[in-house]
């Protein structure tokens, strides 16, 4: 029976992931397929991702019936999820990698299906409250792929650029941020086919696609014509009031207000807190 949780990840709760997905368990940590007995175990590729510190990473692997299969999908039986398996790394203040090995084909019912998509939702901490959370999806496809088809190398390196964008919410104005990654283009996904569009599955088998995520230092106003970039820092628009949600600047780059920061200090500068820097 085909392991599919690596040592250190374990499953997670289904309903912090999907909205569309009530509470899923796993025993032990470990994740088996109904009726794997039945069949040998599947190919597999590796799914290495590198976290930046403070961040987490929730991944989510859908099957469909193989191309020519007559079956369906079975329904959801209590705690089992047919089409669907479940991993997590959890957050660490350090940066880490985690390893996920994630079946190729699955058998569900007597239904042979293979992976269509799998997708993962990164969240990265930037405050020590439990609603300071930034959250970015994305996810890699998978397609049929004849013995003709482009073979990947053995660890095909994808990369993903993400930035915190920052605004202030509520009548204290705090500050929140919103965290947004974006593909980057590298030389090797410019030269190679396989890596456009969704992945040839059968080209995977025994191989590794590895996702580095990077973040940039600069942070970004969230919402365009709300701050104004001094030396020292950015300045929240005063806009019409103290009490105006939306305060828009509309040209007016002598009048500001202040805000709070994740910790609650006051402060007028952002991200320093105050003109000193302090």
């Amino acid at each position: 029976m085909s392991k599919f949780v690596a040592a250190g990840i374990t499953a997670f709760t289904a309903e912090h992931f999907s909205g569309r997905l009530p509470l899923f368990l796993a025993a032990a940590g470990v994740m088996v397929a109904s009726g794997c007995s039945a069949i040998k175990p599947a190919d597999s590729f590796t799914l290495l991702t590198e976290l930046p510190p403070g961040f987490s990473i929730k991944g989510e692997a859908s099957y469909v019936p193989r191309t020519g299969e007559s079956c369906t999908v079975p329904a959801r039986e209590g705690r089992n999820y047919p089409g669907l398996k479940f991993f997590e790394q959890k957050l660490n203040n350090a940066a880490q990698t985690a390893n996920f090995e994630v079946p190729l084909t699955s058998n569900e019912g007597g239904c042979l299906l293979v992976l269509d998509n799998f997708g993962y939702q990164v969240d990265a901490k930037y405050g020590a409250d439990f609603r300071n959370v930034g959250r970015a999806h994305t996810s890699v496809s998978f397609r049929d792929g004849s013995a003709e088809s482009p073979s990947p190398p053995p660890v095909l390196v994808l990369q993903k650029q993400c930035q915190w964008f920052f605004r202030t919410a509520g009548p204290d104005r705090y500050i929140v941020k919103i965290l947004k990654c974006k593909s980057v283009a590298t030389p090797e996904l410019t030269r190679d086919s396989v890596a456009k569009g969704p992945m040839p599955r059968a080209q995977f088998a025994g191989k590794t696609i590895k996702v580095e995520l990077k973040i940039l230092s600069e942070e970004r106003p969230a919402v365009g014509d709300n701050w104004v970039k001094f030396p020292d820092g950015w300045r929240r628009c005063m806009g019409e009031s103290l009490e105006d949600p939306y305060a828009f600047c509309n040209g007016n780059t002598t009048d500001f207000k202040p805000f709070k920061m994740p910790d609650g200090r006051d402060c007028s500068v952002y991200p320093n807190c105050t003109e000193q820097g302090l």
